[in-house]
């Protein structure tokens, strides 16, 4: 006899609670700006933001107040938005496949994001003059195009259900791979600076790539806030769900494809930087609930947090700058391996 699926939880997100975690993501900013590894102080770094705020007389020197508007307040915002990009996401794959050890990366993303950026590192590594780099280019291209191309392997099997498209995001991965580990090998030069871009991390970031990365992270964080709903509507089952008029296929390819882009965009400024999928949507469903209307709004904010707070380490806990991967990995691995033993029995 088959056993009832029991009913998500249909909670509400509270506006106390998103007050708290946007205090919470506020005070994590202004810390990751004012305290840094430089000589700056933290007393005179508020001071600086104070008088850009009040119009008042700022007491560092041009030099100091383009280290903290030039390299720290561009850094510490990317490094919220690329942890909101990829919570969101991961809380959206894993509403989609209803497994809670589904990633952004699970389609192909990471691999494509790899294997085009490798390309570009080989045979375009002194492209020069362009208004944006032809490595985030790339990489953004190829995020979308492994997962473009799981999707289309996936169709082409005959399968309409997750588990079809979890193999064939398998095999495109697998294939995409070994692309890159043959291109990377025309060119041993590079096999240093594609390993490091592979760690992930921020050190190098701009304002021109938070704009590059912003305009799509917003329009996927959209859709699936608004999309919110139907992610608990499809852990009823996809019966259940069709009898709600909910049509379980489009929902799957819009969720996907929001979650994609936003994986995209962040792969494209930050390399790949895993584990902030998985941890922060199973943090925020242990304190919040597992309705994915509280998962998803709250999983955006606290991914913007996790990613800062592990930046913060990168780049202050040693005196040479960590890859930021490193420290996600730290942080996510035991966590994983927590989540795993958890769910066991659980698991599709």
């Amino acid at each position: 006899m088959l056993k009832a699926r029991s009913r998500p939880a249909t909670t509400r997100l509270r506006p106390r609670t998103v007050l708290l975690a946007l205090l919470a993501l506020l005070f994590t900013v202004v810390f990751a700006v004012v305290v840094g590894a430089g000589e700056l102080g933290w007393q005179r770094v508020l001071a600086e933001i104070a008088a850009q705020v009040s119009g008042g007389v700022s007491p560092l020197s041009e030099r100091e107040a383009a280290i903290v508007w030039q390299l720290r307040v561009p850094r510490v915002l990317l490094a919220g938005l690329v942890g909101a990009a990829l919570a969101g996401a991961g809380a959206a794959f894993q509403g989609v496949f209803r497994n809670p050890l589904a990633d952004p990366y699970l389609l192909g993303a990471a691999a494509g994001a790899g294997m085009a950026a490798t390309v570009v590192m080989v045979f375009a590594p002194a492209v020069t003059g362009w208004l944006i780099g032809p490595l985030p280019l790339a990489a953004f291209a190829g995020a979308l195009a492994g997962v473009g191309l799981s999707w289309a392997v996936g169709r082409s099997a005959g399968g309409s259900g997750t588990a079809t498209l979890l193999l064939a995001g398998v095999a495109v991965t697998a294939f995409l791979t070994a692309i890159q580990t043959f291109v990377q090998q025309l060119n041993t030069d590079t096999i240093k600076q594609v390993y490091t871009w592979t760690m992930g991390g921020l050190n190098v970031s701009s304002w021109r790539d938070l704009l590059l990365a912003l305009p799509y992270v917003v329009l996927a964080a959209v859709v699936l806030l608004a999309s919110a709903r139907l992610l608990d509507v499809l852990a009823l089952g996809d019966a259940e769900a069709a009898s709600l008029g909910v049509r379980p296929g489009r929902v799957r390819l819009l969720l996907l494809a929001a979650a994609s882009l936003a994986t995209a965009a962040a792969v494209a400024v930050s390399g790949l930087i895993g584990f902030v999928g998985i941890v922060v949507p199973h943090i925020v469903r242990l304190l919040a609930g597992s309705s994915y209307r509280v998962i998803v709004p709250l999983a955006l904010i606290g991914g913007a947090v996790f990613l800062i707070l592990a930046d913060h380490v990168a780049r202050t806990v040693l005196p040479g700058e960590l890859p930021l991967g490193v420290v996600t990995a730290f942080a996510g691995a035991p966590f994983f391996a927590i989540v795993l033993r958890t769910s066991r029995g659980r698991l599709p």
